[in-house]
């Protein structure tokens, strides 16, 4: 199984930097992957889940949202919105070097964002989420009160998240109260697999019920029983990534 390099053009002309796995034979089609929120391509999930993907014919990219990784930006110029433009743009570079995406993967709030942008990548066939919040504004159960706070009083502030510091704007934090996904998960018009862990501390499993209740047939969901938010231990990422795996197989074309 070999990678390569896939840096293109953001939402908001951000270089964004990608890396696209692929499979050692033939492709059955092309995905996208959305990592968890402040994570990167290179998270433990994101990698493991777009290998396992690549080793059942699923060619996958995988890419850090502006301002974080090694994508140019500043994460507190970044919005929730600006993340939906950057997978819609991922989609259409990909179109562009010819390999026409059909599947679309997130993980927590890159989940949530996939749900928001799947409407305007009319080339995407199925869409699976990962421990994903249906309120985008869940996000802020993260931030100290005291963090808060300073963001609205001082247009920005430093806060800690995931135990690294990152700067927040005022905007971020108002665009993540906008937005409103029960009718984007009610006209998602595709296949839906929801995944997540009952005992979730980070992102609570009423999130999944949300989403599932407010989207159309077909649509699954899958427990992922006592793992953690961020899939840290291995057997949990690689169970999570063989269910999808498995579940996008209908939605492709078979094996030659």
């Amino acid at each position: 199984m070999a990678g390569e390099i896939f840096d293109f053009e953001g939402g908001r002309g951000n270089r964004l930097s990608g890396r696209i796995e692929l499979p050692d034979g033939a492709v059955r089609g092309w995905g996208i992957l959305a990592h968890c929120f402040t994570c990167g391509k290179d998270s433990l999930a994101a990698s493991r889940i777009a290998k396992a993907l690549a080793v059942n014919g699923i060619g996958v990219l995988r890419f850090d949202f502006a301002g974080l990784g090694a994508s140019d930006g500043r994460f507190g110029d970044t919005t929730f919105a600006a993340n939906v433009d950057d997978l819609v743009q991922a989609s259409n570079a990909l179109i562009a070097a010819g390999k026409e995406p059909s599947i679309l993967v997130g993980h927590s709030l890159g989940g949530t964002a996939a749900l928001a942008a799947a409407h305007d990548m009319p080339s995407i066939k199925a869409v699976a989420t990962i421990g994903s919040p249906f309120d985008v504004a869940h996000v802020l159960h993260q931030f100290a009160p005291a963090s808060l706070e300073a963001i609205e009083r001082d247009g920005e502030a430093e806060v800690m998240l995931a135990g690294r510091p990152f700067v927040v704007s005022r905007e971020f934090v108002a665009d993540l109260r906008r937005h409103d996904l029960h009718e984007r998960v009610a006209q998602l018009n595709r296949p839906l697999l929801v995944l997540h862990a009952p005992l979730d501390a980070t992102v609570g499993v009423e999130n999944a019920s949300r989403i599932f209740g407010a989207a159309h047939h077909p649509k699954s969901f899958i427990s992922l029983d006592d793992a953690d938010h961020l899939l840290t231990r291995r057997a949990d990422a690689d169970y999570a990534a063989a269910m999808i795996a498995t579940w996008v197989s209908r939605y492709l074309k078979p094996w030659a």
